[in-house]
Formats: structure tokens, sequence, C-alpha cells
């Protein structure tokens, strides 16, 4: 049972890494054929990096993945903060409005938000663009901060505002100082995945966007519609090779702490 268990996971992990291998392979190809390997090459890489739409909109997406994510951990951690102070009935209520945006399809949110943005653009005079963008990654990132941040308000012992505060803290300096450190754990697992998200978007801010502010994602769909250049290999092997070098990073840390953790406790 073992062995085949092995085997199915192998299986497993070919069917989701091949096709990526495959690509990885197919950006070093020296012609644009999908099928056969003719040479070696860094030239599309080269080419890659002097393609101006691509780096504008890579540094694009990456801008407003940051504000997106930064804007929505400050508002999800004082909506959770809020949340946790209401009694059982509304904060189970207030929970529920919040998984909405979660569960609801992003086709749904992303032609509501467009149709929200027609309805101000014609009585504000106001174009599609870079803030259109920023209003709608912050939308759907909360929710996700708020579910993150949550949990840790459940796991603290809910004295413990009141105890600094009966220590002599001021309500400012027991929230910084003993709140903020119990949750945030969640309050930064809220922003990566705020982040994560935002960079990732496709759905949402291709009915959100404009002409003058793209992100990655829908660049890279649109050069796709016309052919697939070894350019886009290219670009999807950087991003593969810097997801993994994070994970690595985080693994090691992550070791490294808990190596460290497990000395102290000895």
């Amino acid at each position: 049972m073992k062995k085949l268990g092995k085997i199915y996971m192998a299986l497993v992990l070919l069917f989701l890494y091949v096709p990526i291998f495959v690509l990885i392979v197919f950006s070093f190809n020296e012609t644009k054929s999908r099928s056969v390997f003719s040479g070696f090459t860094l030239d599309w890489y080269v080419r890659l990096f002097h393609n101006r739409i691509i780096i504008s909109s890579l540094i694009n997406t990456i801008i407003i993945a940051a504000a997106a994510s930064i804007i929505s951990t400050i508002l999800g951690t004082l909506a959770a903060i809020g949340i946790n102070s209401m009694k059982k009935l509304p904060k189970t209520v207030v929970m529920n409005v919040n998984n909405i945006p979660i569960i609801n399809p992003e086709i749904v949110t992303g032609v509501s938000l467009m149709l929200l943005f027609v309805f101000f653009a014609a009585r504000m005079n106001f174009e599609f663009g870079f803030g259109t963008l920023l209003i709608a990654h912050i939308t759907f990132d909360v929710p996700y901060v708020i579910l993150n941040v949550m949990p840790k308000f459940n796991q603290m012992d809910p004295h413990l505002y009141e105890a600094a505060q009966d220590l002599g803290c001021s309500p400012l300096k027991a929230f910084s100082k003993v709140v903020l450190p119990e949750i945030m754990p969640g309050v930064i697992s809220g922003f990566l995945m705020s982040f994560t998200y935002s960079l990732d978007d496709f759905v949402v801010s291709y009915f959100t966007t404009g002409s003058s502010s793209q992100t990655l994602p829908i660049t890279i769909y649109s050069m796709t519609r016309r052919k697939v250049s070894p350019e886009i290999n290219a670009l999807s092997t950087i991003i593969f090779a810097v997801v993994v070098i994070v994970l690595l990073i985080k693994h090691t840390v992550e070791t490294r702490s808990a190596h460290k953790s497990s000395a102290q406790g000895g």
C-alpha cells in the first residue's frame, strides 16, 4: 500500500509539474517552435527585459499589489478589532457577510465593480485606471485579512487588554504592546495573502482596468490572444523561479527558528 501511495503521489506531481518543466525548457529554445527543441539560447530572456510593455505592466502590478495589500491589512485589522468586540449574534452575521466576497465568483465581483465605477465615472468625470484597479483590489483583499486576523483574537486571552490598562498602560499603548504582538502572525498572513491574490488576479482586474494602467496577467492575456511568444515562456520561468526561491527561504527560516525553539526548550 505504501508503494502504491508513493506511485500515486509521483503521478500527481508529474501531472502538475511536467507542463511547467516543458515551458521552462522551451523558454531556452532557439526558435519559436513549441514542439521541437532546435537549440539553446538566452535571446528570449534578453528580449523580455527589453520589452517595455511587459516591464511596465510588471512594475504596475507590484505597485498595485503592494499598495492594495498595505491598505487592506490596515482596514482589515481595524475591522477585525471591531468585529471581535461585538456580541455573538452580530459577530456571526458580520463574519458570514465577510465570507460572501470570498465565495462569490470573481466575474460577479468584477462586473459589479465595473458597473459601480461606470456609474461614478459618468457623474464625477474620472477614467478607469490605477485608481479603479486599486479600489477593486482592496475590495477583495480586505475579507481575507479579516479571515486571517480573527482566529488570533479567538486564541488570545480576552482579558489581556484590560489587564494591561489596569497595570498603567494607556489604551493605545495596551493595544500596541499587548494586543498587536498577539495578532501579528494573523496580520502578516493576511498581508501576504492579499499581496498574492493581487499579483495573481485577472478577472476583477480585467473589468476594472483602463488603457493607461494594466496589470501583468492582462498584458500576458493580450499577448497570448495573438500568438504565444517564447518571451511569455521566459517570463513564466522567472516567476516560477522566484516563487521556488521564496519558498526555500521561508522553509529555511522556519527550520532554523524551530531548531532554536527546540534547543531553548531542551
